[in-house]
This record gives structure tokens, sequence and C-alpha cells, in this order.
């Protein structure tokens, strides 16, 4: 097996440093749930080595967290499921999240998962105002004295977010978007995150493909992919769609990228391993609509390192392409 292995934070568990996410695990963005493909990739990643399954209630309603839940009940081997709440909250607004909405979105996720405990529950990307707000992750610490969760984290959107996370001290993880185009987590979060011993999943690492190499000017995505309608933040934060940076600018970057890169690699084997990188990333979730995907991620682990002048040379790339337009958003 390639998989090598990290701690997640003070959770205790020790979890594939390339690991899933399962977004689109049911098939390609926007398609119908599809069980079998689901059941097929989920099963290929525990072949694979990987222990550590990132789903939420909201992907496909629910059908996401009941085929982890059913594939890894069907293995002998152990592995994490974190899961995420709060994104059903409609409008999503501060005034939404109350301990009793999320406490009721927590049951579900056991009921969906046939759980009596959930390994690790997020708060799934909430308004910044929620952060400030101490009788939401008090909420989590009744949850854990009950036995329904073990382990707290967030995923955010900002490093404000982050860093005001980390302040409670049952937050024992950080879900964030950090790539080749998405440089600022690894300046002063990252270090704060490691004080703390808080884990530090990665999620975006390939800029929603565009880093994969395979898309062109006139590549095309249906209108339920996020890629097409959520370019401009129409429907979610604006970050999570090719990591919120324009996407000719993201191909005229990628072009630069691949002259520094090896060819004897996929590119989105590089780009996992550039995120492998930074010592205090715990683990990294790229998604799979296809099994044979998983094989390709997991691989990533036994790249060679970045040389200086290679990671030198990515910074370089960001602040020319893409520092002016992120950095001080997210």
């Amino acid at each position: 097996m390639n998989v090598h292995y990290r701690q997640l934070g003070k959770t205790g568990f020790k979890i594939s440093e390339v690991s899933l996410g399962t977004w689109q695990v049911g098939g390609k963005w926007g398609d119908d749930f599809d069980q079998e493909n689901a059941e097929k990739t989920i099963n290929t990643a525990i072949d694979e080595g990987i222990n550590f399954i990132d789903t939420a209630d909201v992907y496909s309603a629910g059908l996401s967290e009941t085929a982890v839940a059913k594939v890894v009940k069907s293995r002998s081997e152990e592995v994490y499921i974190a899961t995420k709440c709060g994104r059903q909250i409609s409008p999503h607004v501060n005034e939404g999240y109350t301990p009793e909405v999320l406490r009721k979105y927590v049951e579900d996720s056991l009921k969906n998962m046939g759980l009596e405990t959930l390994d690790l529950i997020q708060l799934h990307c909430p308004p910044t105002e929620v952060y400030y707000r101490p009788e939401i992750f008090e909420l989590f610490e009744r949850l854990r004295e009950e036995g329904k969760i073990k382990n707290l984290g967030v995923s955010v959107e900002k490093i404000e977010e982050a860093i005001k996370a980390i302040e409670y001290p049952n937050v024992n993880t950080v879900q964030i978007i950090f790539n080749m185009f998405r440089l600022r987590p690894a300046q002063l979060f990252f270090k704060l995150a490691e004080q703390k011993n808080v884990g530090i999943i990665v999620r975006v690492p390939l800029a929603s493909g565009l880093l994969s190499g395979k898309f062109g000017k006139d590549t095309s995505f249906s209108k339920e992919d996020h890629r097409a309608f959520n370019r401009h933040g129409e429907k979610f934060d604006k970050g999570e769609t090719f990591s919120g940076i324009d996407y000719e600018n993201g191909l005229y970057a990628v072009d630069e990228i691949r002259t520094i890169l090896p060819e004897n690699y996929e590119m989105a084997q590089w780009a996992i391993r550039w995120v492998l990188m930074f010592e205090e990333v715990s683990t990294v979730i790229p998604g799979a609509s296809r099994h044979e995907q998983i094989s390709t991620n997991v691989k990533a682990s036994a790249l060679p390192p970045f040389s200086i002048n290679q990671m030198e040379a990515i910074e370089d790339i960001y602040a020319r392409y893409f520092k002016k337009d992120v950095h001080h958003r997210w």
C-alpha cells in the first residue's frame, strides 16, 4: 500500500494522509446518487489503506452518510467517519444556528448511519458570527458527555474563522481549503493549530479539478455542477468553486506549474503531494466520482518531495496570478 499515516491532532486517531471526501462519491457533481458506484468507491478507498472518510448530512440528502456507514460496517478494518452539520439551515444565517437545531442534526446523522457515536462531527461552514457564540460550542461538549460524539471539528471558509474556532478547547480539528492557488493558511493558521495540537483536514486540494491539468478553455460542465453555476458565488461561498479564482487565470497558472513538475506522474498527484509537504496537515481529502481515481490519489504519498526551488516557484506563481484576488478574502 502507498498510504502513509499521520496523527489527527488531539483526537488520538492515526489516519491516512490521503483520505476520501464524499461530496461527489455517488457520481459526478450534480448527478443523481448512484448507490452502487458509491459503495464501490468507498470499498476501493478502504482496500487502498484509507481509514478516514469525510461526509456530510447534506451530501445527497443523507444518502452519502448512509452509504459510507454501510460499507464501513461491512469491513473488518477500523475506519473513522467524519460528518458535518448545519448546512441544512435555510436561510443559512447565524440566527438559524441554535443548540436545539444542531442537536437534532447530530441525532439524525446517528440514525442515517446506524451509529451510537460519531467519531467526528464538524460544523459545516457556518456564518462567521457563529464562531463568536460559546453556547454553540458548549452544546457539543454536552453531546460528547452523552456519548453521542467523540470529537468536534469545524469546516471553515476563512482564516479568521479557523483561528477563532481553535480558541474553544473542544475543537479538535479544522477542515480548510488549501492548495497551490490558496497559500494563506500555511502562514499563521498552521502554526497556531500545531501549537494547540489541532488536526488539519485539507479539502479542495485540486481546486475543483483545475489542478488535475485536464481542463481547458473549452471544457464544459453540466448545469447542475457547481463549477458551472457557482463561479461567482451564486449559491454558496465562491471559494468552494475553483478555490475562488478566475477560471482562465487558473488555466494559465496550471500551464506554468506544469513546467516545474516532472512528467512521470499525473499533475493531480503532484498537487496532492504539494499539500503533504506541510507537516502540520493531518490529511488531505480529495473527492472521487469513480473508484479508479482513488488509486491515483493515494499514490501521491509515494512521490518524491518537492525541492526548495519548486516550492518557491509555486509561491511565485501564486503571488503573480492569485494573491491580490484571494489572499485577503479567505
